[in-house]
């Protein structure tokens, strides 16, 4: 449906008001007493206005910059998270007068803590690091002195003091509930597949894991785990085959770090000659699109990506308007989803 082409005009003369206190209103200049400011949003919203930020996201102010510099070590819109996170940050920033710019942070930049050259931080209003799991890079961005905002971060974050807000999605209790209904389905060894120190994420998910085990009376099967380094070829089939032909057998089950990880598991499993469910059961976490077309369907934990993104836009938004408030941590909740993957 077409967006309707309603003027600030239209809006004042429904208001009984000038069209500068209107323009007031949306561009926040000069004083306008708050019972204005909401009568015009009220009728701006009724008038279907599609340029009206959301109620405490006004325009950026006069002087204020006005780009959200997006930083990355690696381009998220390459992967199903980051793009419909990007959709959903981007559609909330830009309501608010913001524009996104993306900038991809070389390992040079990463090693020497140093921002992009083409960043200008006078005309930035806010900073997004996704995909950036480097403390001392992090702890960098939250001295520039911009409002800053992560989502995910480094592996041992949740025990460290960060100067920004922090956003993830809830991993420690889908991370539970899958491995709890590996060992519903029989599983008594269990192993685990991804790089714990990767990200929090990932940390988070190896700990879920952990305590479903322990409550149980169970222990990680450490030697039926393949936890190497994140920069190691987990996508290589072969590699992954190399990595289960070293284990001293072959465990009831596998809880993988993310979907990707599962997938490229479930294919070196089958070149083995092993049956999924039945002789290997497998979990994964993302619920990206690949999960519900593999053979069979992966079990996983799905993500509201595009919720995410509009949630840390809100953060951030506020965060520009409320540079004082205290830090937040937030997290969005994951949903299980269960498949032919698990018996």
């Amino acid at each position: 449906m077409a967006l309707k082409r309603v003027t600030i005009q239209q809006i004042a003369d429904a208001c009984g008001l000038s069209r500068n206190t209107v323009s007031k209103v949306f561009n926040n200049r000069g004083a306008v007493p708050e019972a204005t400011k909401k009568a015009v949003i009220q009728k701006a919203q009724e008038l279907g206005y599609y340029q009206l930020p959301e109620e405490g996201h006004m325009a950026p102010a006069d002087g204020q910059g006005r780009n959200i510099a997006l930083l990355t070590q690696s381009q998220p819109l390459n992967h199903n998270f980051g793009s419909f996170f990007v959709t959903g940050f981007t559609d909330q920033i830009c309501r608010a007068g913001y524009t996104l710019k993306m900038y991809e942070i070389s390992p040079e930049e990463l090693a020497n803590r140093a921002l992009p050259p083409h960043l200008l931080l006078k005309d930035t209003a806010g900073i997004l690091g996704i995909e950036l799991f480097d403390k001392g890079y992090l702890d960098m961005l939250c001295s520039v002195g911009l409002p800053t905002i992560f989502m995910d971060s480094f592996a041992d974050a949740g025990r460290n003091f960060l100067g920004s807000d922090l956003v993830c999605m809830e991993n420690y209790s889908s991370s539970i509930a899958l491995t709890k209904r590996l060992m519903e389905a029989g599983a008594r060894e269990i192993g685990f597949v991804g790089d714990i120190t990767h990200c929090m994420s990932f940390e988070e998910r190896w700990m879920g894991y952990q305590a479903a085990l322990t409550e149980a009376g169970l222990s990680p099967s450490l030697a039926c785990s393949i936890l190497a380094e994140d920069s190691d070829d987990y996508g290589d089939v072969d590699w992954v085959l190399d990595r289960l032909s070293a284990m001293p057998h072959m465990p009831d089950a596998f809880v993988c770090a993310n979907d990707y990880l599962a997938i490229h598991l479930m294919s070196a499993l089958k070149r083995k000659g092993l049956s999924i469910p039945e002789d290997v059961m497998i979990t994964g976490f993302d619920g990206s699109p690949e999960s519900a077309i593999v053979e069979p369907q992966l079990t996983t934990a799905a993500i509201p990506s595009a919720d995410i993104g509009r949630v840390t836009a809100d953060i951030l938004l506020n965060r520009i308007q409320n540079p004082d408030r205290p830090f937040l941590r937030t997290y969005v909740k994951t949903t299980p989803i269960f498949r032919g993957s698990t018996r």
